[in-house]
């Protein structure tokens, strides 16, 4: 199977999918149970609900699920946020911290290497080729990673999650006036939450591509399931209203950051003149 998906564009933004895949090789299928068959930590209908926003956008998707791997973890199997509960490279608990693996079929070492191999590191490639493709262009890109997660996970966090989880890995990952411009829609959203920088401050995609410094910005934008699900629970199926509604805020927000993104591309063609 083809392991992720790229759509060209010509704007300076790009967006990332490295969660809404749902394909799982049925060798690997075969090795779940039936708790993890479900498939439950996807990021449902993420891509759907920001298709179109930005329609010069590149887009770059995975197309396998985070439990053959997950490929917004360090590669190394670094822990994301050390010392609090979280899912590894090969997960081996849902978000609730229940087994998904039958008894004794849970990954090894040799299956993480062929997975980093045939998965993780071809998607990143994809990914690190329309970056560098798109800077080529404007001499700045931004890396938008889309994600969601379900709005009330006790094993992951206390109480519910904020509709809008902005992370810029506390500002180290984009220009001041991106993070501005993502904070200031979701602060105007009407009825919406959000935190900068909370539980999500931004997973390894957002802190290994983000090097402002060197004309690459990307900030992760963790969305509450609960904003654009009829129900958080199978069957997960989108909530039309819901979703019209919220696509309205991000394609403003995304509006905003391309703006700003040709606003920083001529300042550097300023200072090189």
């Amino acid at each position: 199977m083809a392991v992720f998906e790229v759509r060209q564009g010509t704007s300076p933004v790009i967006l990332g999918f490295p969660h809404t895949g749902t394909d799982v090789p049925p060798p690997i299928w075969q090795r779940l149970n039936d708790n993890g068959r479900i498939l439950a930590d996807t990021d449902w209908h993420i891509h759907e609900l920001y298709e179109g926003l930005l329609p010069e956008a590149t887009t770059v998707r995975a197309t396998f699920h985070r439990y053959v791997i997950d490929a917004n973890r360090d590669p190394a199997g670094v822990s994301l946020y050390p010392g609090q509960s979280t899912t590894g490279l090969v997960p081996e608990t849902d978000f609730d911290g229940a087994p998904i693996w039958q008894e004794g079929q849970g990954p090894t070492d040799a299956d993480i290497a062929a997975r980093l191999r045939d998965f993780h590191a071809p998607y990143h490639a994809a990914l690190a080729d329309e970056i560098a493709r798109v800077k080529a262009i404007h001499g700045v890109a931004v890396l938008y990673d889309c994600h969601s997660i379900r709005s009330h996970i006790p094993f992951l966090f206390e109480g519910k999650l904020p509709d809008f989880n902005i992370g810029t890995d506390t500002g180290r990952t984009c220009a001041p006036a991106i993070e501005r411009a993502a904070v200031e829609i979701a602060a105007n959203a009407e009825s919406y939450t959000h935190v900068l920088n909370g539980r999500f401050k931004g997973g390894w995609t957002t802190r290994h591509y983000g090097k402002p410094e060197a004309g690459v910005h990307a900030i992760q934008m963790e969305l509450a399931q609960s904003t654009h699900l009829a129900t958080e629970a199978t069957p997960f199926a989108l909530d039309a209203g819901k979703a019209e509604r919220l696509r309205g805020h991000l394609r403003r927000m995304l509006q905003d950051i391309e703006t700003i993104a040709l606003d920083l591309r001529k300042l550097g063609q300023n200072l090189q003149n």
